[in-house]
């Protein structure tokens, strides 16, 4: 059979755990950069979107599934969340509940038209450069929202870093349940349990690098997000991945 031309990978067991590692690292490194290393939102914020653009050009102009670009790009997508919603909630001023509600119209915004455009939004047809910028466009949507929204469940909502983490993760087994045990969507439930990953992430990164007296493990932003990058790297060597079947595409006999 032929190479598949998707270049983002199948969806499995090893994508999730990857995932979820991708987007913690990116609450971690976005608090080093903008707080650690005294950077601000701003700089921040500008450093991460050049490197998500760069990245996502890339990938869009890449032949074949390239992991470690797909991954590098996925990781630059939920960097630029951290910092995008952090500098609109303290820097601009509009808050974790504004910035959720401009972002969840955009991410929608953004489906509604991917799907007017091209008649679906499953993540097995992106095989075209217009489906992939639908498909990147998408994804730094949901990963801004996740961080403004676990980061308001967290924070403002009061429930504090590791029952936020439960909420989120409830959430997900909730998912997993209905893509085991009904026929609901299968599109609709990536996206659901794709976005679920993103503030889940934010909670946990918080849980692994926040003071104790803030409620968190006090690990350290370097320390947290080196362990993070290190385990990714791991599970893109050892876990199995491959590029996604375009629904066109036959299996080999």
């Amino acid at each position: 059979m032929p190479e598949s031309s998707n270049k983002v990978p199948e969806v499995t067991f090893a994508f999730w755990i990857i995932k979820i590692a991708a987007t913690t690292l990116g609450e971690t490194g976005g608090d080093t950069v903008t707080m650690t290393l005294n950077w601000g939102y701003l700089a921040g914020t500008a450093l991460f979107l050049a490197a998500l653009v760069l990245l996502a050009c890339l990938q869009i102009m890449a032949k074949k599934f390239h992991p470690f670009l797909y991954w590098a790009t996925i990781i630059a997508s939920t960097t630029f969340g951290t910092t995008m919603a952090d500098f609109a909630d303290r820097s601009l001023g509009v808050g974790y509940t504004g910035g959720s509600s401009i972002l969840l119209f955009c991410l929608l915004a953004t489906l509604g038209l991917w799907y007017w455009s091209l008649g679906s939004i499953s993540v097995d047809t992106v095989s075209t450069p217009k489906a992939e910028v639908f498909y990147w466009a998408a994804i730094t949507f949901s990963q801004t929202l996740g961080t403004a929204l676990g980061d308001w469940m967290a924070d403002s909502n009061g429930l504090g870093y590791e029952r936020g983490a439960l909420v989120f993760a409830a959430g997900l087994i909730v998912v997993a349940a209905a893509y085991f045990y009904t026929s609901v969507s299968r599109t609709a439930l990536f996206w659901s349990a794709f976005f679920l990953t993103r503030p889940l992430g934010a909670t946990v990164g918080d849980l692994l690098d926040k003071p104790v007296v803030d409620g968190g493990l006090a690990f350290g932003r370097f320390y947290a997000s080196a362990i993070l990058a290190a385990f990714i790297v791991v599970c893109i060597v050892l876990l199995p991945q491959k590029a996604g079947k375009h629904p066109g595409e036959t299996e080999q006999a």
